[in-house]
């Protein structure tokens, strides 16, 4: 992709929060920002004239306060802004058609991600086009508008759940990230053990894990090859442990400054279902989280 880094601001810490991420993610990558901000949250004849009129100009207000903002912080950024009377969502999800990056707002551990409507990051999050990025408020990555990741997060962390084609466009967003920050890539892949409780089997139990770690690390190490070729630069680690997909993920990502995972495209453009592993990293990962949809 080569569109613009488009954010969503609405004024709160969150949206704040991700406006300072997204300037860093389009300098790094050195792409244009587009700063979205959606003033209408109920249908245009609804609210009195007066009341819009006042939520158009604090819209444009809080966009050139932000865009300010940002230039001081990156004098080279190529910001613009937009302000819209559309839903947020509807919004965001129109610009992910020609967007490389869609980043979202999130309130903080163990609540439910949000931009302007408490549901609208998980519903674009679910139908986005392109890959999106939900920051949480606090982040310690970006808490201070530096956007400088902590001494101890030095790592792009991908979930592989497949090894096959649809892993791809994980791995290339993840290589991608890992190069523009100069970091590493760590591969997780998580496996359900065949252990047993019964004393007489366990010995085979135990070997049928182990054969089984060897040989998806084997599938790892392949799907991995292609881009340590295209990315001779960036280091790699792989991990391969067995547990729940999601505490596997939380685990590896402890010293993360992003963690990378994948969702299916659906038929209908009605369904934006999220798998229970993104809910939960959505919740609970100490970095930000970006959701690549593939095939």
């Amino acid at each position: 992709m080569t569109g613009p880094v488009v954010v969503g601001i609405d004024g709160s810490p969150a949206g704040t929060t991700a406006a300072w991420w997204a300037a860093r993610e389009a300098a790094t990558r050195g792409r244009p920002l587009l700063l979205l901000h959606s003033w209408s949250t109920q249908p245009l004849d609804v609210p009195l004239a007066r009341e819009a009129l006042g939520k158009q100009r604090n819209g444009g207000r809080l966009l050139q306060r932000t865009e300010t903002e940002l230039l001081r912080r990156y004098p080279g950024l190529k910001p613009t802004t937009e302000l819209t009377s559309t839903p947020a969502a509807e919004a965001l999800l129109d610009l992910g058609g020609l967007a490389e990056l869609l980043v979202l707002g999130s309130r903080g551990h163990g609540s439910t991600a949000s931009f302007l409507l408490g549901s609208t990051s998980l519903y674009v999050l679910g139908r986005a086009r392109c890959p999106a990025v939900v920051v949480r408020a606090g982040d310690p990555a970006v808490e201070d508008g530096s956007g400088r990741p902590g001494a101890d997060r030095g790592e792009v962390v991908v979930g592989v759940k497949e090894t096959g084609p649809a892993a791809e466009p994980l791995l290339e967003f993840a290589f991608t990230a890992a190069d523009a920050r100069g970091t590493r890539v760590r591969a997780v892949r998580a496996l359900q053990p065949f252990g047993t409780v019964d004393p007489v089997h366990a010995m085979a139990a135990s070997h049928a894990d182990s054969r089984h770690e060897a040989e998806e690390h084997a599938r790892l190490t392949a799907a991995l090859a292609p881009w340590r070729e295209k990315f001779p630069h960036v280091p790699v680690v792989e991990q391969v442990a067995a547990g729940p997909a999601g505490a596997v993920l939380l685990y590896a990502a402890e010293h993360g400054e992003l963690t990378v995972l994948g969702r299916k495209r659906h038929p209908s453009h009605l369904t934006w279902k999220l798998g229970p592993v993104t809910h939960a990293a959505l919740h609970h990962m100490p970095c930000p989280v970006a959701v690549v949809p593939h095939d």
